[in-house]
């Protein structure tokens, strides 16, 4: 019998190529493991609510609402919800003909765009367009769109921070074109040297590769680093003067931990940089719903705004938007909520903030929790200091919400991993798992430079299970190392 066309054998290679770690190999040992009834920790993936986050009370009683808007016809719905949120929800009705189970425009309802652009425009100070953000299924679903459009063939390269999101090299490889590292430094807290930026790009040409565009996470995944305003400023010029697309990803901006290093966007940076770059450089910025406080993850809610693009360009980006007629609009109501949440004087402002700080105020605490717990571990060290050269963890956990160790492996587990075939970090994380049942990411998924290996985990755990998560993580690491030293 002839094979057919979704035989392995006949399958686009790009499909094959692409690799997506935080839920790779060790996820599906998870789930395997799960399903046999072990309990699993799933730290793999920023994902609050699967692990006991409680939904922001405001935004989901205006969603309760619009999702059943007979409701708003019962004579006791005072009773049951907040006169603000009745009101919103009547707001959102209004702006698209047919409510929650109808289409909107194909860039997102023009209302919730233009509660986007206020906001972008408060926190940046520079006026917005709602005409150049489109609402997306998440940021993840903008990332692949815009990627889609730049990546024309396998010449074509994306510079991309290492270590790095692994949506992007899965996305990359997808669509066919060549992804680009570029190294963030760890000993300085993951920041980025533009000299290594230009060996980068000078080292792709030389292989033939034309590079388009260059991508910063920012506060970054999973390294949790803010970029500094004097490095978005030059990595600003340096996207000038290489005439590339800068991707702002953007989506971890409210996870501020610690305020020596605020988030600042690259939009108001370059504005600030003023004429010839704030007229010519293209920008397209990323946010979302999934991630700070927020977590609202399974609702699928991002946006992108494009700065300086050609109007016939973004009109070829809502020909293909266009192809999926519709956002999901639930979502695009919650990007609303994100954008103009309950202000001071409001009957649910007090609610909301009290929410949201304790959210913060409790990844915070957790943060700590980690932190203290890395640093009882045998061969732990909390922060990387001049002069230390056998360090068996370090790692950056003041923001975004992800920790990123980094492991030195003795040679023997080197050796043992080599012998199963897996690379060193994915074997230490496997047993971790199989012994904890602490489902993590290894760093070889991110990219990393050759012989360090890192694990990353988030710092979600409910806050009261964070301390006997921690003694499991320091029993499993203990016993590791003394065995394999």
């Amino acid at each position: 019998m002839s094979s057919k066309p979704l035989d392995y054998e006949n399958l686009n290679e790009n499909v094959k190529k692409c690799q997506y770690a935080v839920r790779g190999e060790l996820y599906l040992r998870a789930s395997q493991l799960q399903k046999e009834g072990k309990k699993i920790i799933f730290t793999n993936v920023g994902n609050p609510h699967a692990l006991g986050q409680k939904p922001l009370t405001f935004p989901r009683q205006v969603i309760a609402l619009c999702q059943a808007p007979f409701l708003l016809d019962d004579p006791n719905v005072g009773q049951l919800f907040p006169a603000d949120a009745i009101a919103k929800a009547k707001h959102y009705l209004s702006l698209n003909s047919g409510g929650l189970g109808a289409y909107s425009d194909s860039r997102g309802i023009p209302g919730v765009r233009k509660e986007i652009a206020d906001f972008i425009e408060r926190r940046d100070g520079y006026p917005s367009d709602p005409e150049l953000i489109f609402l997306t299924d998440g940021a993840s679903k903008g990332i692949m769109q815009i990627l889609h459009t730049i990546i024309r063939g396998p010449n074509d390269g994306v510079l991309v921070p290492v270590p790095q999101y692994p949506l992007y090299s899965a996305t990359i490889s997808l669509y066919g074109g060549s992804l680009v590292p570029y190294y963030l430094e760890e000993t300085a807290d993951w920041g980025l040297d533009i000299n290594d930026l230009r060996q980068s790009i000078e080292q792709a040409r030389q292989n033939g590769i034309t590079v388009r565009a260059m991508v910063i996470i920012n506060p970054g995944n999973p390294t949790g680093q803010c970029l500094s305003e004097q490095n978005l400023r030059q990595i600003i010029q340096f996207c000038y003067e290489e005439n590339l697309v800068l991707l702002g990803d953007e989506v971890y901006q409210q996870n501020i931990y610690q305020d020596e290093h605020p988030f600042i966007s690259a939009r108001k940076v370059l504005f600030d940089m003023g004429p010839p770059v704030s007229k010519e450089l293209q920008l397209v910025s990323f946010h979302t719903v999934s991630k700070g406080y927020w977590g609202e993850c399974g609702q699928r809610g991002g946006y992108f705004e494009m700065t300086n693009i050609p109007p016939k360009s973004v009109e070829e980006i809502y020909k293909v938007a266009s192809i999926s007629l519709s956002p999901n609009v639930p979502a695009q109501i919650f990007l609303g909520l994100l954008a103009n949440p309950p202000k001071p004087g409001d009957i649910s402002y007090e609610q909301f903030a009290r929410e949201s700080k304790g959210i913060l105020e409790s990844l915070r605490r957790r943060a700590h929790i980690m932190t203290d717990g890395f640093n009882s571990c045998k061969n732990v060290v909390c922060n990387f200091t001049e002069g230390e050269s056998f360090l068996m963890f370090s790692y950056s956990i003041r923001r975004a919400m992800y920790s990123f160790p980094q492991i030195q492996l003795p040679p023997r587990a080197i050796d043992a991993a080599k012998k199963l075939e897996k690379a060193p970090d994915v074997f230490y994380c496997l047993k971790l798992l199989e012994a904890t049942g602490i489902s993590t990411v290894p760093g070889s998924g991110f990219g990393q430079k050759e012989g360090v290996f890192h694990l990353r985990t988030t710092i979600l755990p409910a806050e009261e299970e964070m301390p006997s998560i921690m003694a499991s993580f320091k029993k499993f690491n203990d016993e590791f190392m003394a065995r394999y030293e």
